[in-house]
């Protein structure tokens, strides 16, 4: 679909809004955003209220935890982390984690 044609068919919001997000190439940076948004859902609140930074650049995913013990326990369960966020979003969002 070209951005400039207009669809005479009418569409849900959420069709509209995944044809806007793939329009403008928002898909990464709104899958992203959600990640951060959805944290505690997806992480659970004992992970949630131990975060004190959570950013992405570029795939990677940056964690401040408060916790040594927690962080210790992220680590070794990084590439679980990985595989259920990206499983979450349907794409491979989040290539490595680090612990900042």
């Amino acid at each position: 679909m070209s951005v400039t044609a207009r669809k005479t068919q009418a569409q849900s919001v959420g069709e509209a809004f995944e044809a806007f997000l793939n329009a403008y190439k928002l898909r990464s940076r709104y899958n992203e955003t959600y990640l951060v948004a959805y944290w505690e859902k997806l992480m659970g609140t004992s992970i949630a209220q131990r975060t004190e930074k959570l950013y992405i650049n570029r795939g990677v995913l940056f964690l401040g935890i408060s916790s040594a013990p927690l962080r210790q326990e992220l680590v070794l369960a990084k590439s679980r982390i990985i595989a259920l966020l990206n499983k979450e979003m349907g794409a491979e969002i989040i290539t490595d984690v680090v612990f900042i």
